[in-house]
């Protein structure tokens, strides 16, 4: 049996307009009201606020040494958003319509600081330095939608294609960046091609490097590629269905599947070597909110709320928060 929790909140103590969000999502879910500013058992302020309205977000990464969080914007030109964590505050790292980038999906940062982002229905993917310098421009064939992507511990960066059953590598060597196709799983993973039908969109890598997962957001099925054969078996769910999967973390055999237009985080207990798995919990995300993706970030797992088909998105409410765990 699934079991049920809300999403958790953090009051700021200096922005009233945030306090004010936050107290009337928490009074939607049934939480009752937020306390005032200052009270007792406020924790310091750990959701970060965009610095204008109207903008929808998508990826996250996060920067371990630095200490930062990168967030994509997909309507603004694909901004890139930095914070670092507990500011509270999303700031332009890199403007919009620059590089040819003028969309941006997911992210992920290696350990050296070098920020990757896929480029959606451009084809494009871009990797930066932590300074903010581009050090590549790379593009796929038309046709192709990157939507997320993960650096491997090989430090290669592994990106998924949401209108066909691929995965792409970039690499670089001696100081050269490619983009190849690293695996076609035409034959083993059955897509639905046409407007709105995500595929591949979330990718993690597991902890020994072995095996990367991967989920099919319109099947609600989840994959795993044994990395040194790129072997594909679809992971055993029980029978769940993890309809409208995007972005998706691990930590050890946990899984955070967040579950967009389904308004929902789920999370799945996995075992026999990430070949089956079992839905332990299900999160509900407020129905006036679109979570895209998640990080975890300290003890946080912090979600991406992008507000994608709703036809006004709030002006002032959080756009990255965090959700129990």
């Amino acid at each position: 049996m699934d079991h049920h929790r809300t999403v958790r909140t953090t009051p700021a103590r200096r922005n009233p307009a945030r306090r004010t969000a936050v107290a009337a999502l928490m009074v939607a879910l049934g939480l009752g009201a937020a306390a005032p500013a200052g009270a007792d058992g406020y924790h310091s302020d750990d959701g970060y606020d965009l610095p204008e309205a109207g903008i929808l977000l998508e990826g996250i990464g996060y920067d371990r040494r630095a200490d930062v969080i990168y967030v994509s914007g997909v309507n603004d030109g694909g901004r890139i958003y930095r914070a670092e964590v507990g500011s509270g505050a999303l700031e332009v790292w890199q403007p919009g319509n620059t590089d040819g980038r003028t969309t941006a999906r997911g992210i992920d940062v290696d350990r050296g600081g070098r920020v990757f982002v896929a480029g959606g229905p451009t084809g494009r993917a871009f990797v930066y330095a932590r300074s903010g310098e581009l050090l590549a421009a790379l593009e796929a064939p038309a046709g192709t939608f990157f939507n997320d992507v993960w650096v491997g511990r090989d430090g290669s960066a592994y990106v998924t294609n949401s209108n066909q059953p691929q995965i792409w590598r970039i690499s670089e060597a001696a100081g050269v960046w490619s983009l190849e196709l690293w695996l076609d799983a035409s034959g083993q993973i059955p897509v639905v091609v046409g407007p709105g039908q995500f595929n591949l969109g979330g990718i993690v890598e597991t902890a020994d490097g072995r095996h990367l997962l991967v989920a099919q957001g319109n099947s609600g099925r989840l994959w795993r590629v044994t990395r040194a054969t790129r072997e594909v078996v679809e992971v055993d769910l029980g029978g769940a269905a993890l309809t409208n999967a995007d972005g998706i973390v691990l930590k050890g055999r946990t899984l955070w599947v967040v579950q967009n237009f389904s308004r929902q985080v789920t999370e799945v207990s996995l075992r026999d070597g990430y070949a089956s798995g079992r839905v332990k919990e299900v999160t509900p995300t407020p129905a006036d909110r679109t979570f895209t993706t998640a990080k975890l970030v300290g003890g946080d797992l912090l979600a991406v709320d992008s507000q994608f088909g709703l036809p006004q998105p709030s002006p002032a409410v959080d756009r990255v928060i965090p959700v129990d765990r």
